[in-house]
């Protein structure tokens, strides 16, 4: 999803290639179908109501931690002028604490 959402304004914004905003919906929603062919499923397996593991809050804390995770190492790899301040870490980190009270029993 990162590279759905992100990824244009990378690869087709004002120093990459020129295309119509429509266009760029539908590449993003291109990438963005092959995540929901595994994240949907992914989230049904884990359901606890399911059988799974966890709780409906669980897995959305989960998704988002990863997508956290996901979205600083593309934010380093593809924008060199992106830089994280003490602000942002700090942030991070109450995410981080954020999922641990959110598994604490």
């Amino acid at each position: 999803m990162t590279m759905a959402w992100y990824g244009h304004l990378k690869f087709f914004g004002k120093n990459g290639h020129q295309a119509a905003l429509w266009l760029i919906v539908l590449f993003s929603w291109g990438l963005a179908f092959f995540e929901y062919c595994f994240q949907v499923p992914a989230n049904r397996i884990g359901f606890a109501e399911n059988g799974g593991p966890f709780t409906l809050v669980q897995l959305k804390v989960i998704q988002e931690a990863i997508t956290l995770v996901v979205f600083m190492l593309f934010s380093i790899l593809f924008f060199k002028n992106v830089h994280f301040t003490v602000n942002h870490i700090i942030g991070f980190a109450f995410l981080i604490v954020a999922v641990y009270f959110i598994f604490k029993k």
